[in-house]
């Protein structure tokens, strides 16, 4: 079976969540005397106590404004998940995973087996502790595919849990408790629903821990970031799209629009990185290209920092967080200039057999045309070149200083050498560049250059999770086929029918398979006699099991019997008596199960792609917009196998 980490092993994280607790503890108690101080100091009219009441009040608050600070540091830990490689590449932003308490479902599960499915509880055992291994194993994935294949097996195991064991109209009774990712703060919930989506949040999660650990100093490390990101971009949005009503934050449709929009950012960012690994000429047309590429990442950050500065989200998201974005999009603007300037002044003016092709990128290049001279006379003159190329130095230089300025508002990002280091850098290489181009005798006033038109050569991809890829199995098999033996269905108790031939055989027609049912039962028959009825399942034959039995396989069970008989053991579903029984079965298999109404992923219909014993759900939307659950087949193909016995 799956492991996860060590989880008593002192990791960074764990240490990180322990602090986080211990803050979290001492916020709660500042909030409960502070809201105590402030019913006293409404409540008395003593001068005195008032006075003393309000000292209190700014000691309090003071002190809760000093906790959210420490909180705040921790909860934007960036450098516990940032690779270890000598290179500079900027850090990139992952998210914490989700934690969770132990769940104990022994007891609920077993009741529900010996009052649901009429079976003995204890003889599931081994299955449920499988299964609470198994949720054990995935609140500690590594960071790593088979952390990612772990959390996606228990997230697939969760559809069988759903089918088998939550009834629409009843709860089990237990409740999920998961942290905020980002604040630590507990919520709990009785919906599955919520286990499914935090247990989705932190794929999501361990993707972008997964991406910023990626060496992107080299072409593979930097695609695997990409991969990462999108990932992660695709989980977050899968969940926004198929879960509402989440009683946590970090989940919120506001949030997670947030977060889709910072991994499409970081993507663009890698690309931008590749761009520049890849680009080996030093030519005009290359240099344009990764002048509009880091407008285009400038592009994408300007709006993750809208995103991050709206109401829903700005006292959420960590400070740090919102400045490294704000930061990110003044840096690359000014990198957008640079490479324009170093476009213009360090690659030959145009010969007549280039003009054509510089001028038709040069004509999309700026967002509107710069002033002063024809693109012709501007592409062919050095002069003229050097001039618009000084303004957009003079751009950006303006911009680094203004990104280096909002880096040093944040005492965290302070802290963050490797940031500063870049900006820096940045900074310098451009200031060398405008002191080369400068002249003495420069008497023109520096015009201002237009910004560049953002363009990118790779378009981000929002890559949503593939379900299908971790195969996994029912554990729960032995409770029956999930087509008759789930949550939604009731049955009557088992009944024991004992049959004897007659000469015209036992008097019924059977169709299908896994499990086998009564087509129709012969006026007069033996099978009519002994109480059979049309719609029956048959579950046993002779104390055997037939559950999952073929059609085939029943049928030779009911030929080898002699003159004593056979017993077998069928149910009826409750609904299904009468005629048609065989119909209205199919239609109940069509329909859905809604746990929640707020809740699409589940008020969807749930189908199992196949009706084989192992099957693995594929929870995508293609599956859901079928009609009709692959588990009617037995009902749809009867011609052929339905037969008088």
């Amino acid at each position: 079976s799956q492991q996860g980490c060590d989880p008593f092993a002192q990791t960074q994280r764990s240490k990180l969540q322990h602090r986080r607790a211990r803050i979290n503890q001492q916020i709660n108690k500042e909030m409960r005397m502070r809201a105590g101080a402030e019913n006293l100091f409404r409540a008395t009219s003593n001068h005195k106590v008032k006075e003393t009441v309000a000292l209190e009040l700014s000691y309090v608050n003071s002190n809760l404004q000093l906790l959210k600070e420490e909180l705040e540091e921790l909860n934007s830990s960036m450098d516990v998940y940032q690779n270890d490689s000598e290179s500079i590449s900027v850090p990139m932003i992952p998210l914490g995973l989700k934690e969770t308490k132990e769940l104990d479902l022994l007891v609920p599960l077993k009741d529900l087996i010996s009052e649901h499915y009429g079976e003995e509880g204890v003889l599931f055992e081994k299955e449920i502790k499988e299964f609470m291994e198994l949720r054990q194993a995935m609140r500690t994935p590594s960071r790593n595919e088979a952390g990612l294949e772990l959390l996606m097996e228990y997230y697939n195991q969760l559809y069988f849990l759903d089918s088998r064991f939550f009834p629409p109209t009843k709860s089990l009774g237990v409740f999920f408790h998961w942290y905020d990712s980002l604040t630590g703060v507990p919520s709990h919930q009785r919906a599955l629903a919520f286990e499914k989506g935090s247990v989705l949040f932190n794929i999501g999660a361990l993707h972008t821990q997964i991406g910023a650990r990626q060496d992107r100093a080299s072409l593979p490390g930097l695609n695997q970031a990409i991969d990462a990101f999108q990932k992660a971009a695709g989980a977050f949005n899968y969940l926004k799209e198929n879960f509402s009503n989440a009683p946590s934050l970090d989940m919120s449709a506001a949030s997670l629009n947030m977060l889709v929009r910072l991994m499409v950012a970081q993507v663009q960012e890698c690309v931008f990185e590749k761009m520049t690994l890849l680009c080996t000429q030093h030519d005009f047309l290359s240099r344009l290209q990764l002048a509009q590429e880091a407008a285009r990442v400038e592009d994408v950050y300007s709006l993750v920092h809208q995103t991050m500065t709206q109401a829903h989200v700005k006292d959420y998201v960590p400070f740090s967080w919102t400045t490294m974005v704000h930061v990110k999009s003044e840096h690359f603007k000014a990198l957008s200039h640079y490479f324009a300037a170093i476009a213009l002044c360090d690659c030959p003016a145009a010969s007549d057999a280039e003009l054509p092709e510089q001028e038709k990128a040069f004509i999309q290049f700026h967002v509107t045309m710069p002033e002063g001279p024809s693109l012709r006379i501007l592409l062919q003159d050095p002069e003229e070149r050097r001039k618009l190329g000084k303004a957009h130095l003079k751009k950006a230089i303006m911009k680094h200083e203004e990104a280096m300025r909002i880096h040093g508002l944040c005492k965290i990002l302070r802290k963050m050498d490797i940031l500063q280091e870049v900006l820096s850098f940045a900074h310098k290489r451009s200031l060398s560049k405008y002191s080369e181009i400068d002249h003495e005798e420069d008497f023109f006033e520096t015009g201002d250059a237009p910004d560049i038109h953002p363009k990118t050569l790779q378009k981000p991809e929002i890559k949503s999770p593939n379900f299908s890829q971790v195969k996994v199995t029912d554990l729960f098999h032995r409770l029956g086929p999930l087509s008759v033996f789930s949550a939604k269905n009731k049955w009557y108790p088992v009944r024991r029918v004992h049959l004897m031939r007659g000469e015209n055989g036992f008097g019924f027609t059977l169709r299908g398979d896994s499990p086998v049912l009564i087509a129709g039962v012969i006026p007069g028959g033996c099978a009519a006699e002994a109480g059979l009825k049309e719609g029956d399942y048959i579950i046993s034959v002779n104390g055997k099991d037939c559950k999952w039995s073929k059609h085939a396989e029943v049928v030779q069970l009911l030929k080898s019997t002699g003159e004593e008989g056979v017993e077998i053991g069928v149910i009826t579903l409750q609904g299904s008596e009468g005629p048609k029984a065989a119909d209205k079965k199919a239609a109940a298999m069509s329909s859905g199960s809604g746990l929640q109404k707020s809740n699409k992923e589940n008020s969807r219909k749930s189908l199992m792609n196949s009706k084989s014993a192992s099957t693995l759900l594929v929870w995508s939307k293609k599956s859901k917009r079928s009609k009709k659950s692959t588990y009617s087949v037995p009902f749809t193909t009867v011609g052929d196998n339905e037969a008088m016995y």
